[in-house]
Order: structure tokens, then sequence, then C-alpha cells
């Protein structure tokens, strides 16, 4: 089976990431495909006897079928939750787009049928003064699912990223809706809206959940909408 890797960037920051891609995770276990997901940096983290842990890349490396080591799902660790240059800045490290895209490549060796390779925040995060998030998965040529988290602005925020996308020259290959404000007015009318200036799929609408396991999440996305590479 060939493999499929994508690049999962939000809208915004919490726009679901980690939500959708343990879902997509979940999904391809379902059909019994060999699934891996890395979380490449995360800010926010906390300080175990094992070193420093994120909640996110956590349920990324429980969900996938493919075992690998925390280090390896998530090489890139910082404590303080917020944008990661600045985490980076009071830690006194360095970030750059082509060290995180070797940890990557590192870990695309594995057999696997389907990558969900997660970002952190939205598109344009910086990585430090002159590079952003994004020339991460421009250097690994990846195509991109957009999560949008439905709540009121949704619209510019979904078209803006789409349009940041395809001006990297990378394909957007589906997007997810999903629920940030259950009492969101006008939510067909928004989704309708994105449906039709949107040129790639819906994956699939998920609701705000009580619950959101990746089990349940999974209901909710349709794999066969994702170009196989």
């Amino acid at each position: 089976m060939a493999k499929r890797v994508f690049f999962v960037t939000g809208t915004d920051t919490d726009a679901g990431k980690t939500v959708v891609s343990a879902g997509l995770l979940q999904a391809g276990n379902n059909r019994q495909w060999k699934t891996l997901g890395l979380k490449p940096i995360a800010a926010g983290c906390e300080q175990t006897d094992a070193g420093l842990r994120n909640s996110d890349a956590l349920i990324l490396q429980q969900t996938a079928s493919v075992n690998m080591s925390y280090d390896q799902v998530n090489p890139v660790s910082f404590a303080e939750p917020i944008a990661p240059h600045i985490a980076a800045l009071h830690e006194g490290r360095q970030l750059n787009a082509d060290r995180v895209a070797a940890y990557c490549r590192g870990a695309l060796l594995q057999s696997a049928d389907l990558v969900v390779i997660e970002g952190a925040g939205g598109w344009r995060v910086p990585l430090n003064n002159r590079e952003t998030l994004a020339a991460l998965p421009r250097s690994l040529q990846l195509p991109v699912i957009m999560v949008v988290g439905m709540k009121l602005g949704c619209i510019n925020h979904a078209l803006l990223t789409a349009e940041s996308i395809a001006r990297d020259g990378l394909q957007l290959a589906g997007w997810v809706a999903n629920c940030i404000d259950p009492d969101m007015a006008s939510y067909d009318e928004n989704l309708a809206t994105l449906k039709t200036m949107l040129r790639a799929p819906l994956l699939g609408e998920v609701p705000r959940l009580a619950q959101a396991s990746p089990e349940i999440v999974a209901n909710y996305l349709d794999l066969d909408m994702l170009p196989v590479q």
C-alpha cells in the first residue's frame, strides 16, 4: 500500500489539530493500516522522570500503531506553553526548519501506510526571525490537511490559511470542520460557504464532543477522500 504522509495545520491555536490528527490515525488503524504520528515541535510540556512530555504528542504516540519512542515522536519540546520561537529564546536554544525536517525524515524511514505530522499553532507560527513553521512541510513537500475551528471568524482564517498554503506551493489535500463553539450562529451557512470557497475536499465534520477520543472522532472522518502519494 502506498504511503500517505500529511502535515496537519490549523486555522488558529486550539483549532483541534490533535483531536483530528489522532482521529485520522485511528481511522487508519480501523482499516488495519500501519499508522505513525509525529509532533515535531511541542511547546507546553510537563517535566516528568522521563523528561519533558507534551499531552498532544503522547496522544499521537499512543494512538499510532507503529511503536516509536517519545523522542522520535516529539524531538523538540519546550516547557512554556507559548510560541515556539519565544520558548526557544527563553531557553537559549535555536530553532530552524532544516534540523526539524531532518528529525522527520529519520522517522519517515519507518514503514507506515499513513503518517500524520502535526504542526504547532497556525500556518505562520515563527520558528525564528526568518522562518515560519510552514518551512517544514515545504522542505518535506507534504500535502496539507487543514483543521478549521468552527467559530465566529473561521471563514476568514480558513481562506487566508488556504491561500498561504497555495502560495507556499503545497497542496491542500483536504480540510476538517471541527466545532469549537457549539453555539456558533449560522453554523450551516458558514460550513456551506467554506465548502464552496475552499478548493479541497471536506474530510469530515467533528461535532463538539463530551469525550473527543480518537475512537469517536475517527467515525466522523473519511479517509477515502485523501490522495494517495
